[in-house]
């Protein structure tokens, strides 16, 4: 497996918001999540660190359900700026994205000392609202799936007025 992408969405965001925990750039202590396209669908490979262990040899949950939530509001990002005519790089402000519900479900015990590849699947439901699907594998191994429903990120999250 390839274990980076190399055009990520988050690399676009300005710098006011690229701090989140799980995708921030700018957050030293974040997951730094990178997702990016993989022919039509969206992919975001992670290699969790030690501390993000559950039990000995298997990844905690809270980590998985980061990466689901992370690479949905990512690949909402990459569609709809793809679909205004951008891509990853091309210089052009893509649109932010959060998350208005989470749904995981957690298929086998996750490794922690693999790379995990999320990759989902996306589907418009309004041109300010995405659902995405993702499927979390590990050695080619389905470990967890959850949907994201996705929506523009309002104005009113540049202050905290």
């Amino acid at each position: 497996m390839e274990e980076n992408v190399l055009k990520a969405i988050q690399d676009d965001y300005p710098d006011a918001f690229a701090w989140c925990y799980g995708c921030g750039r700018l957050n030293k202590d974040g997951h730094h999540f990178r997702t990016g396209w993989q022919e039509e669908q969206t992919r975001t490979i992670y290699t969790p660190r030690p501390e993000h262990i559950a039990i000995p040899g298997f990844v905690y949950g809270g980590l998985i359900a980061s990466l689901i939530d992370c690479h949905g509001t990512g690949s909402a990002a990459l569609a709809l700026h793809r679909k205004n005519g951008h891509e990853v790089g091309d210089g052009v402000e893509p649109p932010r994205f959060v998350t208005a519900s989470l749904n995981v479900e957690f298929v086998k015990p996750t490794p922690n000392d693999v790379p995990l590849m999320a990759v989902g699947t996306i589907h418009e439901i309004h041109p300010k609202k995405w659902r995405i699907e993702t499927e979390v594998f590990a050695l080619d191994k389905l470990c967890a799936r959850g949907e994201v429903i996705a929506v523009v990120m309002p104005s009113t999250f540049t202050s905290r007025d």
